[in-house]
């Protein structure tokens, strides 16, 4: 990346870059990721003076580049960026060239990508440099034609005067242009919806031609001179080391270079330690790995099973709280007097990240600089742990971000790159660490385990009149916090709890409580966080509760939404519910899958709906259960609000690969324990959904909006769990509180 880009904006505009006249206008990109996260990256800086962390840049030729922070992770940001951008500016967005923004946090305020955050906040900044830029343009395209800026107006790239259709390209004006003061682009007007040709329309993603015909480079492509090859053997318990090995067998492997012992390296890196083999080939390596002879001490972990977890979650359940995190009226009392009371208990796993492309990094410690290839989404939080260790400036400390072959939040970690970099610095040369499928399966950071007690009283009117909650779950925070930010309860439980507190459910009293579940396995981040597993235990208690009402499951939910009702987050005042647009998903979903028409027998309907991440979804499931007792799942049905659209055709992928995921995690995908490790190697015993498996027909609705955009990556996940089930209830009258679906508790039930 050129360093020009770090000069002022002044000596950027007379030279542009390799010395070609261009226009270069600086934008500053807003980034909040980190409101609900663990810590802020280690680099990350704040600071009251404007400084611009985009750039968007218009040579001689009429190229156009935008540089900015959102890694590509196939969320389809390397084609949403310049549609945004393209849309103000009247240029041709399938010729804008993205440069990924160079790990530099003085200037790029945090390049994490995550919390489905790319679009919803690039959505107002990007149109206003597109907007800036086409101002500039058409103020010094009137300048030589001597006529008023109101005279012109911009088309496909160009300037044109109205009257005299004389017209200038970009790329011609782009050299005066540069010598403009440049506006503010919020007190430029911006296009109106009824005027946009790109937003809103479906369009083909950028970057599939090159994922299709190879030549995409992902984290696994990198080459660099004189690399080498390396796997790590890790110890199965999470917290074991290796006391002794015997590498001689491994160094007999024809390839193997060297076999070295890597430490632990604690939080924020949290990375296993173990006994790296070196080879000439990824093969050559994983043989060696095979012939180490490695005695392990098996830690303190090493008696903890999915069975032993269960039991302490079930027992805390029975016992005070550690935090109360919402408190509204008497909700025990109110319960207690309710004449008609309802209690269950929900269950779900651990799951893993799972992702197409595992876990790799390429790095080469030098003495005084590293250089990192990595597909990641925090090249910053790498930046700053890798500076760390190797007691180097952040500036010595290069990280190049690589597409990446799914995220879901896994690659937000940085165990992978620091691993890397422990083994180059020891062999002294470029190495590139790869995961096979086994140790990304058992060394993940997995989706917390958890279990919900919930109870909830309702009156002689079918009002909810109490709602009582408590979560129990292997906290994230317990993995990322410092040990002196634990003592306080809040902190524990701070990304346990969206989707419980935040329930659009009217009730006159309320409680939500948490405690934590001791735990040697590590947690982090799974697509939606928190609420994947809270959604699944508020929207399957609101069928239960509806069933003991006697009322239909879609009518009982408008009904306790209410009226038209803005709800703050009780932990973030700035993101809003709106049970108008909750109601509004419901309905259609509904009405489009036919809700309340007749299904053959043994089939059934179920119905759930999530706020998250600034988005509305709901989904109806239609399942049938076969005499077997397994689930095919035969249609879903997605209603989506997310304000403002882009790309319509990457908010129906996103909904597909949304339900796919969140149907493995419901019917097919359990990471169990066992002594202290991960049972689950591979996908023969994690299985994800099937084709066979999946549903046989997905539609997707979009309501059409000028709401500000919200998420689109997450939100789907969320409320498939609940439809599911919901769907199997109405099927067989049969309740399955505990994921995954398993056919002998079907039978059982």
């Amino acid at each position: 990346m050129s360093r020009s880009l770090l000069v002022t904006r002044r000596t950027m505009l007379k030279t542009g870059l390799a010395g070609a006249p261009a226009l270069i206008l600086g934008f500053y990109l807003p980034r909040n990721l980190f409101s609900a996260s663990p810590t802020k990256s280690p680099t990350a800086k704040t600071s009251a003076v404007f400084s611009p962390n985009a750039w968007l840049r218009i040579d001689s030729r009429g190229g156009i580049t935008l540089l900015v922070e959102p890694a590509e992770i196939g969320q389809g940001v390397r084609t949403s960026m310049p549609m945004l951008l393209a849309e103000e500016l009247d240029a041709d967005w399938t010729k804008i060239k993205i440069q990924q923004a160079p790990t530099k946090p003085d200037i790029y305020k945090h390049l994490g990508t995550g919390g489905s955050s790319s679009v919803r906040e690039n959505y107002l900044p990007l149109r206003q440099a597109g907007a800036a830029a086409r101002a500039l343009l058409i103020t010094a395209a009137a300048q030589t034609w001597k006529v008023e800026p109101s005279a012109c107006h911009t088309a496909d790239g160009a300037v044109v005067h109205s009257a005299s259709k004389r017209r200038l390209t970009y790329g011609t004006l782009a050299e005066a242009a540069s010598k403009l003061p440049a506006p503010d682009p919020k007190k430029i007007s911006l296009k109106q919806p009824k005027d946009f040709r790109f937003l809103g329309k479906p369009v083909h993603r950028l970057d599939t031609p090159s994922k299709v015909d190879g030549s995409a480079k992902f984290g696994l492509d990198v080459k660099v001179p004189g690399m080498l090859y390396a796997v790590i053997a890790r110890c199965p318990t999470f917290g074991g080391k290796a006391v002794k090995f015997d590498d001689s067998k491994a160094k007999a492997v024809a390839g193997v270079h060297a076999v070295v012992q890597i430490n632990p390296v604690p939080s924020p890196a949290n990375t296993a330690g173990g006994v790296a083999v070196v080879a000439d080939s990824t093969w050559a390596a994983i043989k060696g790995r095979k012939a180490l002879q490695i005695d392990w001490d098996r830690g303190e972990n090493a008696s903890e099973n999915t069975a032993s977890m269960r039991k302490q979650m079930a027992e805390l359940a029975g016992k005070s709280p550690l935090y109360v995190a919402r408190t509204v009226g008497d909700a025990a009392s109110a319960i207690s007097k309710a004449p008609k009371k309802i209690e269950a208990v929900y269950e779900l796993p651990f799951q893993p990240h799972a992702t197409m492309e595992p876990m790799n990094c390429t790095a080469h410690v030098e003495k005084d600089r590293v250089e990192i290839w990595a597909p990641t989404q925090s090249p910053d939080w790498i930046q700053g742990v890798v500076a760390g260790l190797v007691q180097l400036n952040h500036e010595s400390v290069m990280v190049h971000e690589t597409l990446s072959g799914g995220g879901f939040g896994r690659r937000y970690q940085t165990d992978y790159a620091v691993e890397a970099v422990q083994v180059s610095k020891a062999v002294g040369k470029p190495v590139k660490l790869l995961w096979t499928r086994e140790d990304d399966m058992q060394h993940d950071f997995y989706r917390p385990a958890s279990y919900h007690r919930l109870s909830a009283g309702l009156d002689h009117q079918n009002k909810l009149v109490g709602w009582s909650r408590r979560i129990m779950s292997t906290s994230i925070r317990q993995i990322f916090a410092p040990p002196e930010a634990l003592k306080n309860p809040a902190t524990v439980a701070a990304q346990e709890l969206e989707g419980a507190v935040d329930v659009p459910y009217e009730s006159p009293n309320l409680q939500v409580e948490y405690s934590a579940v001791k735990s040697g396995v590590p947690r982090a981040w799974w697509r939606s966080v928190a609420c994947s597993f809270n959604s699944f235990a508020v929207e399957s208690f609101i069928d239960e509760l509806a069933a003991e009402a006697h009322l239909d499951p879609l009518d009982f939910r408008i009904k306790l939404l209410g009226g038209d009702r803005q709800l703050p987050n009780p932990r973030d005042k700035e993101d809003i519910l709106d049970t108008r647009r909750l109601r509004g998903v419901l309905a259609l979903a509904a009405e489009k899958s036919g809700w309340g028409k007749s299904l053959p027998q043994h089939w059934g309907r179920g119905i759930a709906a999530q706020y998250s991440f600034g988005s509305y979804i709901s989904h109806v499931a239609e399942v049938e259960v076969k005499p077997d007792h397994t689930v095919q799942v035969h249609r879903v049905v997605t209603a989506v609000d997310c304000g403002s659209i882009i790309n319509p055709d990457t908010i129906k992928a996103q909904m597909e690969s949304a339900v796919i995921f969140g149907l493995t995690a419901a019917m097919t995908g359990e990471i169990e324990v066992e002594n202290g490790a991960i049972k689950n190697g591979n996908f023969d015993d994690f299985p994800v959904v099937r084709m066979k498996q999946a549903p046989r027909r997905h539609e997707v609705y979009i309501v059409s909006s000028t709401e500000k955009p919200g998420g689109i990556g997450e939100p789907g996940v969320p409320p498939i769990a609940p439809a599911l089930t919901n769907a199997i209830y109405a099927a067989t009258g049969k309740r399955l509180r505990r994921l995954i679906i398993r056919p002998e508790d079907l039978k059982q039930a």
